[in-house]
């Protein structure tokens, strides 16, 4: 007689035996597969196929993506910016590849996500993870970058109304703290730039402390730049855009390059050096603009000598025609309705030679402050005396000959620097100071008894 019961309790260890079997043949066969995936498919691959099938299939998938471009229309996208920084902070030691970088200026090694690799973040009990997509433009070969942001799709809102806030904050005290003042150039490939710009580390150490200027018009541009960041709702009450413009002017050598960088670096403000000769069009000024960042300066170097713009008379005669760089263009900038795209910028205009500008160029709204850089006055001297040679320079014996003759001729701070650097015994260079200051005044006194008789032969002409 067959006895099921007896059969059923020998049957069920032989069933589980082969389910586990089957699975352990199953989980290596997977695991094989992936491990192959991984060696023999790019990473760029892989990544572009997850992006398709989310793409294609995210309808069914429990997870979001939020895909964050590197620029947003003509501008640069603050959350992109902002994740760049953020991530620094969260990098695990699972990550396979990173890029590594460190200036003369940084004190230790950093670290950031490269392309194609994957970084993830906890938040709230929500786990995000962060991926770097970069492809090529098949327009203009240009590499573009964006990230891609994958979490569980319940929590979407909260990934929108908390999560990216706090990487939004979180990466502004990371900069604030780190801040490292940046020049901007177009065409320059040391960095990713914003946009056509490329960037490197401004190390240039002026500051205002450094500056060979009357120390009353230091204090009153360190002044109204303080004025200036601070007054963001009143120039949002008053309906003017935030930003001020600054024309430095005056002869070669006298500091203007020097008080650029002393703003920037009191500031923390990163410097555009825009070279009008790189520009051919309204569009091109336009497009390279509007790529710039606030909290910036915008310089225009030489600007009386730099480029022929086209006048405004030929721009209307041709119908203000959008293919040339005409002085329309760059005033509609400074003050029409371009000039409210963006916050917190400073645009300074600098010329040896303010009459040869036009006069639209210099009215209030579009350079505020005419700054006029002189020759070295003795108060100036005695600020590049005391940081060449130290504070016991000013009571050398000939301090006070050096200082009437400088009050006395016209010598440029960027001369007298010079001969402050010709050696290090302060004997030998206040001395050497001395004679090169007779010199220049002997000539320059021959100067203008040639101009004096030349003047007198025109008039008896």
């Amino acid at each position: 007689m067959i006895n099921f019961k007896e059969m059923g309790q020998m049957a069920v260890p032989q069933s589980v035996s082969a389910v586990f079997s089957a699975y352990a043949s199953f989980a290596t066969t997977m695991m094989l597969i992936r491990s192959l995936t991984n060696e023999l498919l790019p990473a760029k691959f892989i990544s572009s196929l997850t992006s398709f099938y989310v793409y294609f299939f995210g309808s069914i998938s429990s997870e979001t993506m939020f895909v964050i471009d590197e620029s947003s229309g003509l501008s640069g996208n603050e959350v992109f910016q902002a994740a760049e920084i953020y991530l620094r902070t969260i990098i695990s030691p699972s990550t396979d590849i990173l890029k590594v970088n460190k200036t003369a200026r940084q004190e230790s090694i950093t670290l950031s996500i490269y392309k194609d690799q994957e970084i993830t973040d906890y938040f709230q009990n929500i786990r995000l993870r962060w991926r770097l997509v970069c492809s090529e433009d098949p327009h203009d070969k240009t590499e573009k970058r964006h990230f891609e942001l994958l979490f569980p799709k319940k929590f979407k809102d909260r990934a929108v109304d908390s999560y990216l806030p706090y990487v939004l904050k979180r990466a502004k005290e990371v900069e604030e703290k780190n801040k490292v003042v940046k020049i901007f150039s177009l065409g320059c490939a040391y960095d990713y730039g914003g946009g056509t710009w490329g960037s490197m580390y401004l190390d240039h150490p002026s500051t205002f402390d450094t500056l060979a200027m009357d120390p009353e018009l230091k204090q009153w541009i360190i002044d109204d730049l303080d004025r200036f960041v601070r007054r963001r709702d009143f120039y949002r009450k008053v309906g003017k855009a935030w930003k001020r413009g600054y024309l430095l002017y005056g002869p070669p050598g006298t500091g203007k390059s020097s008080l650029i960088a002393a703003m920037a670096n009191y500031l923390k403000f990163d410097i555009y050096d825009l070279d009008l000769s790189t520009i051919y069009s309204n569009g091109d000024l336009r497009r390279n603009l509007l790529t710039t960042s606030n909290r910036s300066i915008i310089v225009i170097e030489d600007i009386d000598c730099g480029v022929q713009i086209q006048n405004r008379e030929s721009d209307e005669a041709n119908g203000g025609s959008n293919d040339r760089f005409t002085l329309s263009g760059l005033l509609n900038f400074l003050d029409g309705l371009w000039s409210s795209c963006g916050d917190e910028k400073i645009i300074i205009f600098t010329t040896n030679h303010k009459e040869q500008l036009d006069p639209a160029l210099l009215r209030p709204g579009r350079m505020d402050v005419h700054i006029h850089m002189s020759y070295c006055s003795p108060k100036g001297f005695k600020v590049l005396a005391s940081n060449y040679l130290g504070e016991e320079a000013t009571e050398h014996r000939v301090y006070r000959e050096i200082e009437e003759l400088i009050g006395d001729m016209e010598v440029s701070p960027a001369e007298i620097a010079e001969e402050l650097m010709e050696g290090e015994e302060m004997e030998a260079v206040l001395g050497g100071l001395l004679n090169f200051l007779k010199r220049k005044r002997k000539e320059q006194m021959k100067e203008k008894e040639k101009e004096k008789r030349r003047e007198g032969d025109d008039k008896i002409e």
